[in-house]
């Protein structure tokens, strides 16, 4: 029995298809698994392909047209059928120019497996670049190409302007492409190059090292049951900077302190000044801290690992620094003791010396907070109605919610960038 052919989806944010050519004409048969027709859809375009034999009897929608979803663009049958009450329907419902049923509507028109009737087409998707290439007609000097063969001119290096497109409108469809290809045509100025075509990629699986195992349980138990939220200051560094240089003037190449350890410097001094920030939630109670213990992250081969410098309130920047150096030379090396990475009270990740401007970091329980330290970089910045040029530097302070409210959290980055910006005010 003869039916309708309507649009299938043929791709998953399909709303209509245009077809680009039949590959059947009205009148000829088709086995199961050719293909009737192209379309070109939102992505691709695509090819038909039946599911079983028939004869396409009428073709409602011509190339170049386009349907909606569910849309009859075709009748098929068997040779000879009378499709006039079809046809009939399909102008009475005004099909074939607007849709007649939804695609899950359409899909029983479409499958009567029970019957050993054709079959509707399906779609098989053509290996096609997800963008269109549009133009118009050779009238007004610009091109209309489908996209199956705008991919085949591209990978065989066809120039597309040197093609008469036998499709509707004078659209350059893929027997062009393939006229032009076996006449020889010239190259195209921007040519393209396949990529190498390889399988899958090669693996190999390595047990997992026992700091490795001990980063990823620590950081599942802070992502999942802290709630975390996160605070972003600027800082104007020229000060800082000015400090260092002068402190280091003073110092040995293998004395000199870094940005990072005035960061570490400033970070205990503020911790001090706001005990919630230097505290951990204990579930029945909150331990509040006397001292700064400053984590500081180290990256070595195996992941991360944060040595703690005890006391950072109250020890002084060139202390500081030797013992950052100290401690990062026996992370490197494996040799830290558990005692000089464990129990901080807070902890420092800073990536500015890798060029990161901003980013944020995880809590690493119990400790309530965490600062992820950007790179100091020149910027223009408006000061006294004039603009000027400052060293910026982008801090987010990740905060456990139980314990630093967003006042507090606010509270503490106030200290500590008027600390960096007025070094002078950690000797207060």
């Amino acid at each position: 029995m003869a039916e309708k052919f309507l649009m299938p989806k043929l791709s998953p944010t399909m709303e209509e298809g245009q077809i680009s050519r039949w590959v059947k004409n009205e009148g000829d048969a088709f086995d199961s698994g050719e293909t009737l027709a192209e379309v070109d859809t939102d992505k691709a375009t695509m090819e038909m392909t039946a599911l079983s034999g028939g004869v396409l009897l009428k073709i409602l929608k011509a190339g170049g047209e386009s349907a909606a979803l569910g849309e009859p663009i075709a009748i098929i049958g068997q040779k000879g059928e009378d499709i006039s009450a079809l046809l009939t329907e399909i102008s009475a419902n005004g099909s074939s120019s607007a849709p007649a049923a939804k695609p899950a509507e359409a899909a029983p028109e479409q499958k009567q497996p029970e019957k050993k009737e054709p079959a509707p087409a399906a779609a098989e998707p053509v290996k096609a670049p997800a963008a269109k290439a549009s133009s118009e007609a050779a009238s007004n000097g610009r091109l209309i190409v489908s996209p199956i063969a705008a991919r085949m001119a591209a990978e065989n290096a066809i120039d597309l302007k040197s093609i008469s497109g036998s499709g509707p409108n004078g659209r350059i469809i893929k027997r062009d492409v393939e006229a032009a290809m076996s006449g020889g045509t010239k190259t195209a100025p921007h040519t393209f190059t396949p990529s190498t075509q390889v399988g899958a990629s090669p693996f190999r699986d390595e047990t997992v090292s026992k700091m490795r195992k001990v980063i990823a349980s620590r950081l599942a138990e802070s992502i999942g049951p802290i709630p975390t939220f996160y605070l972003t200051v600027e800082i104007e560094m020229d000060n800082a900077l000015a400090v260092r240089k002068q402190i280091n003037a003073n110092l040995s190449d293998d004395e000199k302190i870094s940005v990072n350890d005035i960061i570490i410097k400033a970070a205990a001094s503020a911790l001090v000044k706001h005990p919630f920030v230097n505290s951990s939630y204990l579930g029945d109670s909150i331990r509040f801290y006397e001292q700064a213990d400053i984590g500081v992250a180290v990256a070595i081969d195996e992941g991360l690992i944060t040595p703690v410098v005890r006391g950072a309130n109250l020890k002084g920047m060139a202390e500081i620094s030797a013992e950052v150096r100290d401690l990062a030379a026996k992370a490197k090396a494996k040799k830290l003791q558990p005692e000089e990475y464990t129990g901080a009270t807070f902890s420092i990740s800073n990536l500015g010396m890798m060029g990161i401007k901003e980013f944020t970091a995880i809590i690493n329980p119990p400790e309530a907070g965490i600062l992820a330290v950007g790179g100091a970089d020149p910027t223009p910045v408006v000061r006294d109605g004039e603009i000027t040029i400052r060293s910026i530097m982008n801090v987010t302070m990740s905060c456990d919610h139980r314990v630093i409210d967003g006042a507090t959290g606010a509270k503490f980055l106030k200290t500590f960038k008027q600390m960096l910006e007025q070094p002078a005010m950690m000797l207060v």
